[in-house]
């Protein structure tokens, strides 16, 4: 499986799932039609996901991700792009170039107004769990190769400055009274 057969996927669970922007709702959907496919392709998909992981590992995606849940630990920041991987190639892919615009979307809007978190951390384990559907067995170990890149040293500040997160983020900063 090659990146553009993962974002296929992901489209297809979106499309069949019973809310869209639940990650969790796509990522059983995309579970089991994966589950379906062969083995190899069930491996592989594990590696796109955490390439697609590596690609969105940066500070103002981080930072994003702290406006919108209020906060963002390392592993709420992994489940925060979980999410984002959740809501399709589109929108990850805007995202990771300009993370501001995620205030433009209608779900990031209602779940400002909401008070509800963006995070998808059962996107995950999309491969993990397809693969246990199809074999009974976990993945086989260390299937993935992961090297995060260092992070931006010019956004090396305290996420909780609100000039700063205001300054840089300035949609998201208004949607959330940042």
């Amino acid at each position: 499986m090659n990146r553009q057969q993962f974002w296929q996927l992901v489209e297809a669970a979106r499309h069949q799932a019973s809310n869209p922007n639940d990650g969790g709702a796509v990522a059983r959907k995309a579970t089991s039609l994966l589950a379906s496919r062969p083995v190899e392709e069930i491996v592989a998909a594990e590696q796109v996901l955490w390439d697609l992981m590596v690609a969105s590992y940066t500070n103002p995606l981080w930072a994003a991700a702290y406006i919108a849940n209020g906060g963002c630990s390392d592993d709420g920041f992994d489940y925060f792009r979980g999410w984002l991987i959740a809501q399709g190639r589109e929108v990850f892919e805007r995202a990771v170039v300009d993370p501001d615009a995620l205030a433009e979307l209608p779900i990031v809007r209602a779940s400002a107004a909401a008070g509800a978190d963006l995070e998808g951390e059962d996107v995950l384990g999309i491969a993990w769990h397809a693969h246990l559907a199809a074999t009974g067995e976990q993945l086989p170990a260390s299937p993935t190769t992961i090297r995060f890149p260092e992070l931006d040293p010019t956004w090396n500040f305290d996420f909780a400055d609100h000039s700063e997160m205001t300054r840089r983020l300035p949609r998201l900063a208004a949607l959330y009274g940042e």
